[in-house]
């Protein structure tokens, strides 16, 4: 197993709930990570989170889902996705999807053989995503599957990308043309595979690459990319990227890793995985999600793990940290 790469975490406190924001600058956004086994085994479960969220909808600036929203891409699953996320987007509380590659397929137990969103574009169809006030732009006429939202959160301008699992060099190029015309907003990846869980980018050497699936050479799309390809060919290259949400790998079901682009400007990046099959898993994840928050008066960037299911902080350190010394202001064009 490849070293971790990145840098010393320093574990934060922990409160017995979302707190309110404090006083000062900060923007909060919520990742939910893979919901495919609960959506398959324990709805309870992710309902349990969509109450959260709406309960603590003043807090939270954004909520990001990393993908594998479904298990099999069965239009049963999409029905019961698009009613659990219809509640967000209720609250008020601006949204984003990745795709996963259990979200693309021809038909269930063939997830990724081919490239084919038509589920997920029939049940979250981009004429009503797009009536959001938030919602930025797309790059597929008609389709959600690689999109951008506009947050504004702690007084600053964010621009947060989803691209679906395996992002094709269209895709990222037309990602790399989103930061540059925004040169005033940070970038945030939200993204299916892009971390192992050895917290070093996902390569041909890895398992469940997206290399290795069915479409990897969609005649429409382009070539997939890997995670060092992702880096490589977008966000290593943009002064703006501050961050990467992703999924996907099972083992331990974590990676976290901080990078330096071409700029100088530091990535923090982190997987987070809590589904069926990952290491210590029950009821499909315990309503486990992420709560990010940049604190630009402190210069941080505190990571909380949330059960929605057991109303507990996980027990982990590794699981609840924050990054010191962020230099908030290097990653924008004065």
């Amino acid at each position: 197993m490849r070293k971790l790469i990145g840098t010393v975490l320093a574990v934060c406190g922990l409160t017995a709930g979302l707190m309110q924001a404090e006083a000062g600058e900060k923007a909060r956004f919520v990742i939910l990570p893979d919901t495919q086994t609960c959506m398959e085994e324990c709805p309870e479960v992710m309902e349990s989170q969509m109450d959260w969220i709406v309960e603590n909808a003043d807090s939270i600036d954004a909520v990001l889902q990393v993908g594998d929203l479904t298990q099999e891409n069965y239009p049963a699953e999409w029905y019961l996705a698009h009613k659990f996320y219809e509640r967000i987007h209720a609250s008020g509380v601006p949204l984003s999807m990745a795709l996963g590659n259990h979200d693309i397929g021809s038909r269930a137990f063939k997830c990724s053989d081919v490239y084919n969103t038509d589920n997920a574009n029939r049940f979250f169809p981009l004429q009503e995503m797009a009536q959001r006030s938030y919602w930025g732009d797309n790059l597929y006429e008609g389709r959600i599957d690689a999109h951008y939202i506009s947050v504004k959160a702690g007084g600053r301008d964010w621009k947060i990308i989803s691209l679906p699992f395996g992002p094709s060099d269209k895709e990222l190029e037309w990602a790399g043309k989103v930061a540059d015309e925004h040169p005033e907003s940070y970038i945030v990846l939200n993204t299916h595979a892009y971390l192992y869980c050895d917290s070093t980018l996902i390569d041909g050497e890895d398992e469940w690459r997206p290399t290795l699936y069915g479409y990897a050479n969609d005649s429409i799309r382009g070539r997939a990319n890997n995670g060092d390809g992702v880096w490589k060919k977008f966000v290593s290259r943009h002064r703006n990227v501050i961050a990467v949400f992703c999924g996907h790998v099972l083992h331990g079901g974590l990676g976290t890793r901080v990078a330096t682009g071409k700029d100088g400007n530091k990535v923090y990046e982190m997987m987070a995985n809590f589904q069926r099959w990952v290491t210590g898993s029950k009821m499909g994840g315990e309503g486990y999600l992420r709560i990010v928050e940049f604190d630009f008066d402190s210069g941080r960037i505190d990571v909380k793990t949330y059960s929605t299911w057991n109303k507990a902080y996980h027990p982990s350190p590794a699981q609840n940290f924050s990054f010191e010394n962020v230099r908030f202001d290097d990653y924008l064009r004065k």
